[in-house]
C-alpha cells in the first residue's frame, strides 16, 4: 500500500461550533497545515498563543477561494487578485499554482505552511524561480520573518526539512536503478524523448497510476569543472569535510543564479561591478541579460571575482528534485516503473544549456546506475474507481505519459468503460510516441478512439485542441454519458486551450450559453470529472 498523501484529508469544523464561518475555515486549515508537517504531535501542538490566534487570526489559504489559482496566469496578476486577502491567501498567490508537489506540498498549503512557521525553507517553488522566491521572500518579511534565514542555504537545506517514510518524499529518497533508455522520436525529428525505465525490486517503494515519480539529479561535470576553474580553485577543494567538485555536482543549483551569489560577488569587487551585482541582486536588470544568467554566466560576466569557495557555496541554492508523471501500470509492468522524458537542450549565445534532470536520465547516467529516487503521491488526479465508466484524455508531447500508464491499467484490470485518447506533436512520422503500442491497443480494444494532431505536418499549425472541436458532439456524448475527462502537459498555455476548447464544446453542442458551459465544466472539476497534471 502507497502511504497516505502528503495533503491531509479536509477536516470539517462542526457547524455548531462557537466559531463564525471565516474561524471554521481558518480552523480546518491551520489543522490540515500541522497534520502535513507533524502528524504524531498535531493534536498537543497548540500553545496558548496559537489558541488565541485560531479565533482571531486570519483565514489560511484554499483553492476554495482562489481566483488566482491558474497556472497560466502571470504573477503580477495573481497578486492583484489576492490584493487585500490575508497574508496566507497573498503566499499562495505567489506561488506558481501548478500544485506539482514538487515542493511537497501543494501551492495552498506550501502557503500556510510558511505562514504558520511550519516550514522555513522559501524557495522550494521550482516552477516559481526566482520570480516567486523573491515574491515569498518579501511577503515572509512583512510577516515579520528574517528574509536571510528564509531562503535555504545548502548547508541548511536539511536541517528543518521533516523526514518522511523512506521514499516516500523529496527528504528521504531511496534509490531505483536504471535499466532501461530508449529515444522514442525519429532520427528527423527536432526532439530528443526518451522512455526510461527503472527497477523498483530492491527500492522499497510501489506506486498507483497517476502517480509523480521524484529523482535526485546530478548536474553536468563539464559545467561543474568549468565554474571550478572560474573560481581558480582545485577540485578535491574540501567544504565542511566533501570535495566541491562533489558538492557543486550533487548539491547545488547550477541554473539560474540566485540573488545571494550576486550579493557575494558586489562584496569582493568595486566601482561600476559593484554597483552592477548589487542591481541585480535586487532583481534588476542594468544589462537586459538577467533572464539568461545562470551560475556560470554570472561568474563569466564579473571576470577576475573569485569568491571564496565556501563562501561561493553557501550562496547557491539547494539542487530540488524533479517530478516526473509515470508512465507505467503496477499491475501491467510489475517490479519496474518508466517515465516518459524531453531531453532539455537548447542555446543562449555561444553556449549550450541543458535540463539538469532530462538529460542525467536521458543521457549521462549509465544503464546499471542507482538514481535517488522517491514516490510523490497524485493529488486528485487517478482513474475513476468505477471501471465500467468512460475516459477521455488529452496529452500532447510527454503528456502522454500517465495516460499510457491509465491504459496499461486499465487493460490489465479489464475495466468495462471505453478509452479515448488525443495525442499530438509536431510530426507524425517522427515524433508519434508509443505508436505500436497504442495501435496494437487498438487492435485489442483496450483503446477505442485515438485522435491525433500534428502541428508541423500542414501548412498551418494543428493541435489537441483543433481536434477536439472537430469531434466535440461525440466528445459531449462521451462526457453526458458520465466520462472522466483528464488532461497533462503545459500548463502555460496547451491546458488553458484544452479547456477553452472544452467550453466552446460544451456551449456548442450541449446548447448553453457561454456562462453555463463555463459552469458545466467547473463542475466537472468539484465532482472529479475533471482532472489535471499540469507543469
Amino acid at each position: 500500500m502507497l502511504s497516505p498523501p502528503l495533503v491531509p484529508p479536509a477536516i470539517i469544523i462542526p457547524e455548531n461550533a462557537p466559531f463564525t464561518a471565516d474561524q471554521r475555515a481558518w480552523l480546518s486549515g491551520y489543522f490540515a497545515a500541522l497534520l502535513i508537517q507533524e502528524p504524531a504531535t498535531a493534536a498537543t501542538a497548540l500553545t496558548s498563543g496559537e489558541a488565541a490566534q485560531i479565533t482571531n487570526g486570519p483565514a489560511l489559504a484554499s483553492n476554495d477561494d482562489a481566483p488566482w489559482h491558474d497556472p497560466s496566469m502571470a504573477l503580477p496578476d495573481r497578486m492583484t487578485l489576492a490584493e487585500g486577502k490575508a497574508a496566507p491567501s497573498r503566499l499562495m498567490a505567489a506561488m506558481a499554482q501548478q500544485d506539482c508537489g514538487q515542493c511537497g506540498y501543494n501551492c495552498a498549503d506550501y502557503a500556510n505552511a510558511i505562514f504558520l512557521k511550519k516550514e522555513e525553507r522559501l524557495n522550494l517553488c521550482a516552477p516559481g524561480g526566482k520570480e516567486t522566491a523573491r515574491k515569498v521572500k518579501e511577503l515572509f518579511a512583512e510577516l515579520g520573518g528574517e528574509p536571510a534565514s528564509g531562503s535555504t542555504s545548502l548547508a541548511s537545506e536539511t536541517a528543518h526539512a521533516p523526514l518522511g517514510e523512506k521514499g516516500r518524499c523529496r527528504e528521504n529518497p531511496t534509490e531505483a536503478v536504471l535499466i532501461e533508455r530508449r529515444r522514442l522520436n525519429g532520427e528527423k525529428s527536432e526532439k530528443h524523448t526518451y522512455h526510461i525505465e527503472f527497477d523498483l525490486s530492491q527500492s522499497g517503494v510501489d506506486y498507483e497510476v497517476g502517480d509523480a515519480f521524484g529523482v535526485l539529479p546530478v548536474n553536468d561535470l563539464g559545467l561543474v569543472d568549468q565554474i571550478i576553474a572560474m573560481l581558480g580553485v582545485a577540485h578535491t577543494t574540501e567544504i565542511n569535510g566533501k570535495r566541491l567538485r562533489d558538492i557543486l555536482a550533487e548539491d547545488a543549483a547550477l541554473g539560474a543564479a540566485p540573488d545571494k551569489l550576486f550579493e557575494l560577488i558586489s562584496y569582493v569587487t568595486g566601482g561600476a561591478s559593484r554597483a552592477k551585482a548589487q542591481a541585480l541582486a535586487r532583481g534588476e536588470d542594468p544589462d537586459g541579460d538577467a533572464a539568461n544568467l545562470d551560475v556560470l554566466a554570472a561568474l563569466m560576466k564579473f571576470p577576475g571575482v573569485r569568491p571564496h569557495p565556501e563562501a561561493f557555496v553557501e550562496a547557491l541554492d539547494p539542487l530540488q528534485p524533479r517530478l516526473y508523471s509515470i508512465s507505467s501500470s503496477p499491475k501491467a509492468d510489475k517490479g519496474r516503473l518508466s517515465l516518459t522524458i524531453d531531453a532539455v537542450r537548447y542555446r543562449i549565445g555561444s553556449r549550450k544549456r541543458v535540463g539538469v534532470a532530462s538529460t542525467h536520465l536521458g543521457e549521462r547516467a549509465d544503464i546499471g546506475a542507482r538514481v535517488k529516487v522517491y514516490v510523490q503521491k497524485a493529488h486528485n488526479f487517478a482513474l475513476p474507481s468505477d471501471m465500467s465508466k468512460p475516459v477521455i484524455m488529452v496529452g500532447p508531447g510527454t503528456g502522454v505519459a500517465p495516460f499510457r500508464a491509465f491504459l496499461r491499467e486499465r487493460e490489465a484490470v479489464k475495466a468495462s468503460g471505453a478509452n479515448w485518447l488525443f495525442f499530438g506533436h509536431q510530426r507524425q512520422e517522427s515524433d508519434f510516441f508509443y505508436r505500436d503500442e497504442l495501435e496494437a491497443m487498438k487492435e485489442r480494444g483496450a483503446l477505442n478512439r485515438l485522435s491525433l494532431a500534428w502541428s508541423r505536418d500542414g501548412a498551418q499549425k494543428f493541435y489537441v485542441q483543433d481536434r477536439m472541436r472537430e469531434v466535440g458532439a461525440d466528445l459531449w456524448r462521451w462526457l453526458e454519458d458520465g466520462a472522466h475527462f483528464y488532461i497533462c502537459g503545459d500548463a502555460k498555455r496547451m491546458a488553458k486551450d484544452v479547456e477553452s476548447a472544452l467550453v466552446d464544446i460544451v456551449a456548442e453542442h450541449g446548447k448553453r450559453g457561454k456562462d453555463e458551459a463555463v459552469a458545466y465544466v467547473q463542475s466537472l472539476k468539484k465532482t472529479q470529472r475533471y482532472q489535471a497534471d499540469v507543469y
